[in-house]
């Protein structure tokens, strides 16, 4: 049985021309970009050629572009970086306060979970029901000794995108504010001067890139404390030998998706279509978590009340569909998710949901197939449930 992969907000598959962009710099071009001799200088043209690439497909600058191992690290950065420096700033005793909300991806909620235990004071936006930040309640929020406000441009769970430039608007520059893009970048257009954020976050392998890097976006003049310590690349704000096979394939993965993101983004809403109405259909009575349009069309989170979410989980492995119970990094837990909790889904919607993320690579015929196993594992496993209440 052939795997039909729905998961493509965990990650996707890298794309060929990648690779072979990739190619020369894991077998030719490996000299190190800090080195001075031709070897490495030509490593260096190849790592700063990709950070313009980089900025101009983001609309940035070249040197606000730090290179990262991912998300996580490019998040890590921005929240322990920016805090770090400003509470530096502060007099002794001011913890400071953060504003977030309950819907972020937890590579930027444990990291304000650290700065909480060490006494920063934290509130969270509320959501609305479709995974929007109620943006009338951030004035309430703001206080004199805010640092940093921290809200996501698209949720990972249900693909609801945030006001972020609204929300910058009204921080009138009291505090930095940091966003984490990972969801959008290489998806929907993404643009750092407009959206006005302090720092951004990135992932490659969101966008048909490779795993294993990102960027942090990091507005010009803004300091922020580095969390490594050890070389001098990329101004010491983030040292190490830069990867420069993989900081390629992330420039070339933007630009495919530039290139070619209205007939991939027209493709993909008609198979999110395709696959909602037909489960509405054949797979009744269905819930959907987030909004119906307007959200990124990647993504797509539905409960099939009667059903539990690990079973469900699981048989659709078994009948080759992969999908998720919510983000890639908190997986492991069959705990609800705090996403769909701060939207005030209901108790067995809670417990039935699936994350369904789709792709430009996947096509009418699979997501027909995807469909036919799907309503074939959910009426199995509704029945069991009926014969399991009737004995």
């Amino acid at each position: 049985m052939s795997l039909i992969y729905l998961d493509n907000n965990a990650t996707t598959p890298m794309l060929p021309e990648v690779a072979e962009a990739m190619r020369p710099y894991l077998m030719e071009v490996y000299g190190n970009p800090a080195s001075a001799h031709q070897a490495g200088k030509r490593a260096r043209q190849a790592l700063e050629d990709a950070r313009e690439k980089t900025a101009a497909i983001l609309d940035a600058h070249p040197d606000e572009v730090i290179f990262t191992s991912g998300g996580t690290e490019a998040n890590n950065l921005a929240i322990f970086g920016l805090v770090g420096e400003l509470r530096a700033l502060t007099q002794p005793g001011s913890p400071g306060h953060i504003i977030t909300s309950p819907i972020e991806h937890p590579s930027v909620a444990e990291p304000i979970l650290q700065l909480e235990k060490q006494g920063v004071a934290v509130d969270q936006l509320p959501v609305d029901r479709q995974g929007v930040v109620q943006r009338e309640s951030f004035s309430e929020f703001l206080r004199a000794e805010t640092r940093l406000v921290t809200v996501m441009l698209a949720n990972n769970e249900v693909g609801s995108i945030q006001p972020i430039a609204e929300l910058v608007h009204l921080l009138e520059g009291r505090a930095a504010f940091h966003c984490d893009a990972v969801q959008s970048a290489g998806r929907i257009p993404v643009s750092f001067k407009q959206l006005g954020v302090t720092t951004l976050a990135i992932s490659a392998h969101k966008f048909h890139g490779p795993k294993g890097v990102g960027a942090l976006l990091v507005r010009r003049n803004t300091k922020v404390r580095p969390q490594l310590f050890g070389g001098h690349q990329q101004h010491g704000q983030r040292p190490g030998t830069e990867p420069v096979a993989l900081v390629v394939g992330l420039a070339t993965a933007l630009e495919l998706w530039q290139r070619d993101y209205r007939e991939r983004t027209q493709k993909v809403l008609q198979l999110r279509r395709q696959l909602l109405e037909a489960l509405e259909v054949d797979a009744a009575p269905i819930v959907l978590n987030g909004p119906r349009q307007g959200g990124v069309p990647h993504t797509l989170n539905l409960s099939f009340p009667g059903c539990q979410a690990d079973s469900l989980l699981m048989n659709l492995d078994l009948a080759g569909v992969a999908c998720s119970t919510g983000s890639a990094c908190s997986s492991g837990s069959l705990l609800a998710s705090p996403v769909l909790k701060a939207m005030s889904v209901a108790e067995e919607a809670l417990h039935s949901a699936m994350r369904f993320s789709l792709s430009p690579v996947l096509t009418e015929e699979k997501i027909a197939e995807a469909v036919s196993r799907i309503v074939g594992v959910v009426r199995r496993l509704r029945q069991m449930g009926s014969d399991s209440r009737k004995g």
